[in-house]
């Protein structure tokens, strides 16, 4: 898992993307399509066509980092639309890294009594 610092934005890439891309195709697209600066600090989620794949772009001021998750079986949840963003806070992104559908987490046991 990416140890995120505070105050990073996370945005989610709507729609599909080539994931044959790396940094500086990615980062052209956040800076043309997403009308953003990919060298501010955020976090840029990217998943393709099939919906297995995801890549994340993040700039720490040093320098680019992309990192690559596939899973193995199931699809990442997207958000629908075409050429915007949808931001994310990091609990969001950690479920959907797990395979978890992040826009509606369910709780998998709650007790029932305090005592």
């Amino acid at each position: 898992m990416i140890a995120i610092p505070s105050g990073v934005r996370i945005w989610i890439a709507t729609g599909h993307t080539d994931m044959r891309k790396g940094m500086q195709g990615l980062a052209l697209l956040v800076q043309e399509q997403l009308k953003r600066d990919p060298h501010a600090g955020d976090l840029f989620v990217f998943r393709g066509r099939g919906g297995s794949l995801v890549k994340i772009l993040w700039h720490d001021g040093l320098g680019m980092s992309l990192y690559a998750k596939r899973l193995d079986r199931g699809r990442f949840v997207w958000p629908v639309g075409k050429g915007g963003a949808v931001a994310l806070t990091a609990a969001q992104l950690g479920y959907m890294l797990e395979g978890i559908d992040w826009r509606n987490p369910q709780h998998t046991w709650r007790p029932a009594s305090a005592g």
